[in-house]
């Protein structure tokens, strides 16, 4: 059975402007007791899935900054994920230029880690100080080239748009840079504007001066054109890999392909339930070397907001949905609960439906969430 391993590190080294995923700067106290949690989450946890459906066909370390882990805390992690899960395709853990060396990267590829995905989101450094990143432009080319003397020959870079203060001619630097370093995988993110990060306080405060509606789709079908021109094929809408190298695990996501989720604040979706641990540092580790659940929300989903989730997901990436999954899925046939949706799409040109698949145009990825709104079924 195909499923996939998510692990969440929640610490680093400064909390980026823009960020509201579940992480923290200034927590280093708890990095020992939270790898021993962690890895003892990873025994019973782990242990439990692999008797049951094998080994899992992809890791993900992901966060916060993984990257920001001591080597010997790094090592312990590692060592852990590998007696558990084997060696699985495809290993990917995160990182950010700056907290990664030689001797890091060197140990990461011994473990197993064939995939890097790097935060490098500019290479810009006056737009790197305005969004809160720790590095520059030149350590990202650094640590991209330390990954490639370590071995790697699969590595990732994350890059934004619509960012404080960017011009058109700014973003088309950087990816010209970014194309230079040859990686096998680029993804793209749009800034948004999240409850409780730095960049939404300076918003309400009018300090935050972000590019026009006009200038950010600029800036969008530039990156939409110019990546595929240099081979980096779109299958998802914010991500562009060359042949062969699309991220395996991200894709089971879109899937709907099951992984279990370790960690502090890591979520789950198995036997199509879906949970999340607890994301409190302390309140995880505790819970875990007192051989309690972390988990703190289990939800069985309706069968309406299932069909939802399969249908948003799906959409995401090239190839759509596939009309003999849904009805492997859910027992019904695609068109008897969407056909008229899919119909008005089409008319409008937001989408193709042709055989099994139903997916969105170059029109419809620009607007996708107003395509996807048209999908709910509940209120």
């Amino acid at each position: 059975m195909q499923w996939g391993v998510y692990i969440h590190i929640p610490f680093c080294r400064q909390k980026c402007f823009y960020c509201d995923f579940p992480s923290w700067a200034g927590r280093e106290k708890y990095m020992e007791a939270y790898i021993g949690a962690l890895c003892r989450e990873i025994r019973q946890q782990g242990s439990l899935y692999v008797r049951q459906w094998g080994w899992p066909s992809t890791i993900y370390i992901g966060g916060g900054t993984p990257s920001v882990l001591p080597e010997e805390l790094l090592e312990q992690m590692l060592q852990q994920a590998r007696d558990i899960f084997g060696h699985v395709a495809e290993f990917t853990m995160e990182c950010n230029p700056g907290t990664v060396d030689a001797a890091k990267l060197t140990l990461l590829h011994r473990y197993g880690v064939n995939r890097l995905s790097f935060g490098v989101q500019s290479f810009d450094d006056r737009l790197l100080r305005a969004i809160g990143r720790i590095h520059t432009a030149a350590q990202a080319a650094e640590a991209i080239a330390l990954a490639r003397a370590s071995g790697f020959t699969n590595v990732s870079l994350d890059l934004m748009y619509g960012l404080p203060g960017q011009s058109l001619a700014d973003l088309q630097a950087s990816v010209a840079q970014a194309l230079s370093l040859q990686p096998e995988h680029i993804s793209i993110y749009g800034l948004q504007l999240e409850e409780g990060t730095a960049f939404a306080k300076m918003q309400e405060l009018g300090k935050l001066h972000l590019p026009g509606d006009e200038l950010t789709e600029q800036m969008y079908d530039y990156m939409t054109q110019e990546l595929p021109a240099h081979g980096y094929v779109r299958y998802e809408i914010s991500n562009f890999a060359r042949h062969g190298f699309a991220s395996r695990h991200n894709l089971s996501y879109w899937q709907d392909v099951p992984y279990l989720g370790l960690g502090a604040a890591a979520h789950s979706y198995l036997e199509h339930q879906r949970w999340q641990n607890t994301a409190d540092i302390a309140a995880y580790i505790a819970q875990v070397e007192a051989g309690a659940s972390p988990r703190t929300m289990e939800e069985a989903a309706t069968r309406e907001i299932a069909m939802e989730e399969f249908a948003f997901l799906a959409l995401r990436t090239a190839t759509g949905i596939s009309r003999a999954r849904f009805q492997q899925r859910f027992g019904v046939c695609l068109d008897s609960i969407y056909g008229a949706v899919i119909g008005e799409l089409v008319r409008q040109g937001a989408l193709v439906s042709e055989g099994d698949c139903v997916h969105l145009t170059a029109r419809g990825a620009k607007y996708g969430n107003l395509v996807f709104e048209k999908f709910l079924l509940t209120n």
